[in-house]
C-alpha cells in the first residue's frame, strides 16, 4: 500500500522546484482566482519555515504590510504557486525562524549571506 501512495505523490511532484532556504528573501508568484478570472499576485517576505516532505512539503512567508505582520504558508508543489523568486539569500543557524515574530523594524532582518 506504501508503494501505491509513493507513486502518486511522486506524479505530482514539480519537475523544477524552486531552490531556496529558510532566511532567504523570495517573491512568490500566486495565482488568484476572482469570479472566472484569474491573475498573479505577488507576495514578498522572508521564509520562516519549511516542513514536511514530497508532495505535501510547505513553506511560510512572512512580510510587514503598513506595520502588520502578515504571514501566509504555501504549498511547494501546488500548481497555484506559479513561482518562487529569491531576491536575497539569508544567513541563519536555525531551521525555524518564529523569533521574527515578536520583533519590529530593524530587529526584525535578517543578515544577508555574501559569498
Amino acid at each position: 500500500m506504501n508503494e501505491i501512495l509513493k507513486k502518486i505523490e511522486d506524479e505530482q511532484l514539480k519537475e523544477n522546484a524552486p531552490q531556496f532556504h529558510v532566511g532567504d528573501t523570495v517573491k512568490v508568484y500566486g495565482k488568484i482566482k476572482e469570479g472566472n478570472r484569474e491573475r498573479i499576485q505577488v507576495f514578498e517576505g522572508t521564509v520562516l519555515k519549511r516542513q514536511g516532505g514530497g508532495a505535501r512539503e510547505t513553506f511560510t512567508v512572512r512580510k510587514n504590510s503598513n506595520g502588520i505582520g502578515v504571514e501566509k504558508t504555501w504549498p511547494l508543489h501546488s500548481p497555484n504557486v506559479e513561482k518562487v523568486e529569491v531576491v536575497r539569500r539569508g544567513k541563519v543557524r536555525r531551521a525555524k525562524l518564529n523569533y521574527l515574530r515578536g520583533r519590529i523594524g530593524k530587529k526584525a532582518k535578517v543578515k544577508e549571506l555574501v559569498k
